[in-house]
């Protein structure tokens, strides 16, 4: 394997993820452990990931090895917090307009999102939110003005709050006499905020008309009568840290975001895919859109930049090359390499990929192969799960797929973990069978593949136990639910084999309007409805090939 080939996955969009095929067997799910587990230990990002839940038997080795269940995933578009997302520009409820003012020209998203405590998002702040109110409405800035707290304006105006009364009520008007050549006697100043200059008299006025508040301008001090005069009346008192000009721009700069914010807005779970965010955000001409979490807590902002540019993820299969056996959507993403060791499928890439392919009966085979190719010691607990994956998926070397290398390596790794392969094999197709056979449904799509001749749609489900006993012992039941099943799924045929790791053989149940064509190619002797056929073990290489063939020229 080349050093271009061990890098792959730490370049490229950093992460890959690593999966078998659908209805996952344990072949399936330890190789792609066991694979990420090698590039990790060659410094690639690579996360095993697994299409559906693991078999009881799977379940029983990753106990057994203390490993974890791989990452369930269930489609390969790009989820929205696989992209690069800018910063979210929270502020809180209380935050004034002010401070949004100030931080606009430095944000990168002109969006700032409204965030309690928690990061749970409450609204947004747009520059359309800042300009209908300070540019636009001048009733709606004097209405959210006067439900502003008088220590609101101090902190606008970077003043100095002299004095408050308990209840500060204004109507929000705003007089600015400071920069008036007439007298007060012209002004109707009852409930205003009145912006007065370093007059004395002017103020104790203002004060007696009845103003809301004074705010003072050039001034770094207040006469006491105007203070006395003040507490009296109920008149609260500011000192401006600006001129009367800019004092009365700040003023309404004092409104907290809460009173402005959009409430209704479009916002996105991290778990949306990407392609179905372009189609809303087409449908809306917003800068940029607020990712949440599943509780709403904000995670960053994202725009169509983000989007249009976002990468794909990136796929290794094992196990597999068919696209209708891999995870559902993988044609919008990007394939970088495939293990395998069935027949070439359909699979496609865009751009040359690492393709190992090998005819041997494990994937896991495979993957042992390129830890010792590459010199790169597993953990005992992977090779204790590769040197299980071998000897379920060759049906303890009995299976016709099984190639001296599968025997060799086997043999490598059970020395290398001291496990004993007849026991581990014992142990193996008994935890296959336990609770699988309580549950018909789960057991006939654990392992399935599904074949496509014509327009005929061909299911082939495999269960291997030990022995035969429980499956002849729940042959009506078995006969049943694949009528049910092949109705339901349109199949023309849905065949089930169940083999015996033990005995090396299989019998045979189909459903559906072609199953004639099991019985014909695996007939049942005189008298006996589901027959032994010993030494067919493989479904890849013994039944799906002679299947094919007989559908296709009876159906030519």
């Amino acid at each position: 394997m080349s050093a271009d080939h061990l890098l792959l996955g730490a370049q490229g969009g950093g992460v890959a993820y690593v999966t078998g095929h659908r209805h996952p067997d344990t072949d399936s799910i330890v190789s792609a452990i066991a694979y990420a587990h090698l590039r990790q230990k060659q410094g690639a990002n690579i996360v095993p990931c697994a299409l559906g839940k693991p078999t009881p038997e799977t379940a029983y080795l990753l106990k057994k090895f203390d490993q974890r269940s791989p990452l369930l995933i269930t489609d390969a578009r790009t989820q929205i917090d696989e992209t690069d997302l800018d910063d979210s520009n929270g502020i809180g409820p209380d935050t004034l307009l002010k401070e949004v003012i100030e931080r606009m020209p430095s944000a990168k998203q002109k969006v700032f999102t409204v965030q309690d405590q928690r990061h749970h998002l409450l609204g947004l702040i747009t520059n359309s939110s800042l300009d209908r109110v300070l540019l636009q409405d001048n009733d709606l800035a004097k209405a959210l003005l006067a439900r502003t707290p008088i220590e609101n304006i101090a902190t606008a105006l970077d003043g100095q709050l002299l004095y408050a009364p308990e209840e500060t009520s204004h109507n929000g008007d705003v007089s600015i006499v400071a920069l008036s050549v007439n007298n007060l006697k012209f002004y109707e100043l009852e409930g205003r905020i009145v912006v007065l200059g370093n007059d004395t008299e002017a103020q104790l006025e203002a004060i007696r008309k009845h103003a809301a508040a004074l705010v003072l301008v050039w001034t770094k001090e207040v006469a006491p009568m105007v203070l006395a005069e003040a507490k009296q009346q109920g008149c609260a008192l500011i000192l401006s840290g600006h001129g009367a000009m800019k004092t009365s721009h700040l003023i309404y700069q004092a409104i907290p975001v809460s009173y402005v914010m959009e409430k209704d807005m479009v916002s996105f779970n991290r778990a949306e895919f990407v392609d179905d965010v372009q189609k809303q955000m087409l449908q809306t001409r917003h800068r940029a859109y607020p990712v949440v979490d599943e509780s709403n807590r904000v995670l960053g902002l994202t725009s169509r930049y983000r989007v249009l540019n976002a990468q794909k993820r990136r796929f290794i299969l094992v196990d597999h090359n068919e696209a209708k056996q891999s995870v559902p959507n993988i044609d919008r993403a990007e394939v970088v390499e495939i293990i395998d060791h069935h027949r070439v499928g359909d699979m496609t890439s865009d751009n040359p990929i690492y393709v190992r392919n090998e005819p041997v009966g494990a994937t896991a085979t495979i993957i042992s192969d390129m830890f010792l190719e590459q010199n790169v010691e597993p953990d005992k607990e992977i090779a204790g799960l590769l040197l299980s994956a071998i000897i379920a998926d060759t049906l303890n070397f009995k299976s016709p797929t099984t190639s001296p290398k599968d025997i060799r390596i086997a043999q490598h790794w059970a020395e290398f973990t001291g496990l004993d392969m007849a026991e581990l094999a014992s142990e193996i197709f008994a935890a296959s069978s336990q609770e699988l056979l309580q549950d018909l449904n789960r057991l006939l799509v654990n392992d399935l593949k599904e074949y496509q001749v014509g327009d005929h749609k061909i299911l082939i489900s495999q269960h291997t136990m030990y022995r035969l006993n429980e499956a002849n012992a729940i042959s009506d039941q078995v006969e049943e639910k694949l009528r049910e099943g092949a109705g339901r799924e349109g199949a023309y045929i849905w065949a089930m084999m169940f083999t015996s790791a033990r005995d090396s053989g299989s019998i045979f149940y189909a459903a559906g309007e072609g199953s004639a064509a099991i019985e014909a190619i695996f007939p049942n002797k005189p008298g006996e409805k589901h027959t032994f056929h010993e030494g067919v073990v493989s479904r890849k290489n013994q039944v799906i090939p002679k299947l094919l063939q007989y559908l296709r020229e009876g159906l030519a």
